[in-house]
């Protein structure tokens, strides 16, 4: 199942990111700037909530399926707060009143100050969720092997403490 669900994951990413990253163009004056915003909205909207909710849905079945050696891995915890401070962004902006005066803006090829930081810190979040979420695969800062520093076990939240360094104090006698 887990080939399965990381390909349903990263599809679902595409469906989400490509909708996503077309909205963030459309915020920075880059892109469609002929067409209205309310309409960007209205039509990729769906596909950016649906692509969200089967993505993080597929995500967390991923992390259900290995969650220690998840968890420890630096770059999941890097795409965490990636993705937290993702959604702050989105958050902030359609609670803001730069969103609350879409109608103002609407149909200006040039969006507001505001709209375009969002959809900068949007486009740049998104490529270190990415860039982080595939670098998971990745075991160079797992647990099980041996780190390079105690500052990258730290990082990584592994405990040495209690593993055996000697295999004589497992065996003895050998």
């Amino acid at each position: 199942m887990y080939p399965l669900l990381d390909s349903a994951h990263v599809l679902t990413l595409c469906v989400f990111l490509g909708m996503a990253v077309l909205l963030d163009l459309r915020l920075l004056g880059l892109t469609l700037v002929r067409v209205p915003m309310s309409e960007i909205k209205r039509r990729l909207g769906p596909w950016i909530l649906a692509g969200f909710v089967v993505m993080v849905s597929t995500g967390v079945l991923l992390f259900y399926a290995i969650p220690l050696r998840t968890y420890h891995n630096v770059f999941f915890r890097a795409k965490a707060v990636f993705l937290l401070l993702a959604g702050l962004n989105a958050w902030l902006f359609h609670s803001g009143p730069t969103y609350r005066r879409l109608a103002e803006w609407d149909t200006s090829p040039m969006t507001p100050r505001q709209a375009r930081l969002a959809g900068a810190f949007s486009l740049a979040l998104w490529a270190a969720i990415v860039f982080s979420g595939r670098m998971i695969a990745y075991n160079w800062f797992d647990c099980e092997s041996p780190q390079k520093s105690a500052f990258m076990d730290t990082i990584a939240g592994c405990d040495r403490s209690t593993e055996v360094s000697d295999a004589s104090t497992v065996f003895p006698g050998h």
